[in-house]
């Protein structure tokens, strides 16, 4: 058999085409980026403070993409936090501060 056939067989087969696409649409939610008070604020920033490079640190952040905004956590090595620039990068991840909603570090 034909080496480019016999791929073929082993392909993934999609009955209904399109159809993960409109579940993902379907499931996303936009949500609406949420002030915080200044006693929650100066907790973030405390919080903010405490964090160094290398920590292991879970957090929970708005991010804004082309269908509305979204709240996402994510858990990740701090590479890097910038108190001129105001952000805080996971990995590869840059996040702003102004976009944080909390911080926790990970055991």
């Amino acid at each position: 058999m034909d080496p480019g056939q016999r791929a073929k067989q082993f392909m993934p087969f999609a009955a209904l085409k399109g159809f993960e696409q409109e579940l993902e649409a379907a499931e996303f939610r936009p949500v609406e980026k949420v002030v915080f008070s200044e006693d929650a604020a100066e907790e973030l920033d405390r919080k903010l403070h405490e964090v160094r490079r290398g920590d292991m640190v879970s957090v929970i952040y708005y991010k804004k993409t082309a269908r509305g905004g979204t709240c996402l956590t994510r858990t990740g090595m701090v590479s890097k936090v910038d108190l001129l620039d105001r952000s805080l990068t996971l990995v590869k991840e840059r996040i702003p501060f102004a976009d944080l909603y909390d911080i926790e570090r990970v055991s």
